[in-house]
């Protein structure tokens, strides 16, 4: 079987599937496993990744008021490449090829091969889609036991947190400029590791804060995720920034709680490295109930 994968968390569930000799195209962001990065990329970004979070932002949003996609599908490799199964995703606008970019390069093809769209909105939703991939590229034995180490690892999280007394509250930020909360998974993530979610809507996309919005949640611990950001890029653009005046009295910021994860592994690609992000969410908010060895890379505190 010939797959394209249109989105990273796609890439990462089929390479843990075992299927990497059958990934014949992914994105520009597939990077894991390493070895993901190699293969041919279907997909570029009509915004520069590289700019600012303000000027990303300005980008995504001028892209999205003229009704165009905020990444291009190369045709002619699709083409080429001649895929049996192509996996994508309904969920979120700037994390992969909009559908009509999609449409539009299949109707090139002589062949039309099967898509699979993927929209998850909680844990319960990705352990699901494991298990959807499996079925489609004839693994549903290894997916269903993927899932399953995947919801035990996190229940194993989850059990232990419960015992807590006392669950932190919790501030998640999926963007600096403008700010926005985490959504989706996020507070579910959160919940599992012994927090309390201040703003972020399980099941439901990210949305704008205010500054004085978040002032108000009295959050204790604030995480900073940047959708797409590793923890040194996250550490830079905090370090840029002026935090408002508002927050100073903010417990988080006033006893410095303040941590920047990274957030492109762990946190914003809905595959099997969630379960990893909320042990690390429970070394932070529970340090004396989980001092396991988190990954290189993945957790740094803020001053």
């Amino acid at each position: 079987m010939q797959i394209c994968s249109l989105l990273p968390s796609a890439t990462e569930i089929l390479y843990a599937l075992g299927l990497g000799d059958s990934v014949v195209g992914v994105t520009h962001e597939c990077d894991f496993p390493p070895e993901a990065a190699k293969k041919p990329a279907l997909i570029r970004p009509r915004v520069d990744p590289h700019a600012r979070p303000a000027e990303i932002d300005r980008q995504v949003n001028e892209l999205v008021a003229r009704g165009e996609g905020i990444y291009a599908v190369d045709a002619e490799l699709l083409a080429s490449l001649a895929p049996d199964l192509i996996v994508t995703q309904d969920l979120c606008h700037v994390c992969a090829a909009s559908p009509d970019d999609l449409a539009s390069a299949l109707s090139r093809l002589p062949k039309q091969p099967k898509v699979l769209t993927l929209t998850p909105h909680t844990l319960a939703d990705i352990w699901n889609d494991i298990c959807r991939v499996g079925a489609s590229t004839v693994t549903s034995r290894d997916a269903e036991a993927l899932a399953v180490r995947l919801a035990q690892r996190v229940a194993a999280t989850d059990a232990i947190a419960r015992s807590v007394s006392k669950r932190p509250r919790v501030l998640c930020l999926e963007w600096l400029d403008p700010f926005y909360v985490g959504g989706h998974w996020v507070p579910d993530m959160v919940a599992k590791a012994g927090g309390e979610d201040m703003l972020g809507r399980a099941g439901e996309p990210s949305f704008r804060a205010t500054a004085e919005e978040i002032a108000q949640t009295r959050a204790e611990i604030i995480v900073v995720m940047p959708c797409g950001y590793n923890a040194a890029r996250t550490i830079a653009e905090f370090n840029c920034m002026r935090l408002p005046e508002v927050w100073s009295d903010l417990p988080a910021v006033r006893e410095r709680r303040m941590f920047a994860v990274d957030a492109n592994s762990y946190f914003s690609r809905p595959g099997p490295r969630l379960a990893t992000g909320i042990e690390i969410l429970a070394h932070i908010f529970h340090p004396e109930l989980f001092d396991q060895n988190l990954p290189a890379g993945a957790l740094h505190q803020l001053s």
